[in-house]
């Protein structure tokens, strides 16, 4: 490869990818131009430096979330967009400190928040109640990605053998020992599974609130 064929684009998939192995802590020039197979100094003929290459992964990670069509009914939209933003926050774990902590969003950030936005207003929210929507559903989504990737079982352990090696007294603990048994026990429970119900709870609230106001 060589510095002509770099392009903007290029480089931060390039970015990405050392994100993915290594974590936001391996983004630089350096580490990003030798996944390129390039100089560092080629790059800033693209990327005017650190920062704009993490305002620009901001971005790619925007792009490939779902935006919602404006005039789609809310609560469909809403579960569509809070799918996608869990599917790509779970291969990009690094995005969840990245998206919010940027201060010079893009187009593909403020077009995003502008048709979130956008499509609750178009279906009736008013504007302080759709900001807490958008608000409420990303900490949602968020929260439940940072849980998930963060679970305290090993590769090939499930939450039956975890819940039974800490022991877990009924007498001493007779709530998470009724919920272990009703929940976990069997070996079918998957924490995963815990995002669809969770997010029935918050659109039905949400979707309370909003039937309150007419």
């Amino acid at each position: 490869m060589v510095p002509s064929r770099l392009t903007h684009a290029r480089i931060v998939d390039a970015a990405a990818r050392v994100a993915d192995r290594g974590g936001l802590a391996q983004v630089s020039m350096r580490n990003v131009g030798k996944e390129l197979g390039v100089e560092a100094m080629s790059l800033y003929h693209h990327v005017k430096g650190k920062d704009a290459l993490l305002d620009a992964l901001v971005e790619w990670l925007f792009a490939r979330m779902e935006r919602p069509d404006p005039r789609a009914p809310w609560r469909a939209a809403m579960t569509a967009r809070a799918r996608s933003a869990r599917a790509v926050l779970s291969r990009h774990s690094w995005g969840l400190g990245l998206l919010e902590s940027r201060r010079s969003p893009g187009p593909a950030a403020l077009g995003y928040h502008d048709a979130v936005l956008g499509c609750l207003r178009h279906n009736g929210f008013p504007v302080a109640l759709a900001a807490s929507a958008f608000s409420v559903l990303d900490a949602y989504v968020f929260g439940f990605v940072l849980t998930e990737l963060n679970l305290p079982f090993d590769a090939g352990q499930g939450a039956e053998e975890y819940v039974a090696g800490i022991d877990l007294l009924a007498d001493r603990y007779p709530h998470l020992a009724e919920m272990a048994a009703a929940q976990i026990a069997g070996g079918r429970y998957s924490y995963g599974d815990e995002f669809e119900r969770g997010l029935e709870l918050v659109l039905d609230s949400l979707e309370t609130r909003l039937n309150g106001l007419r």
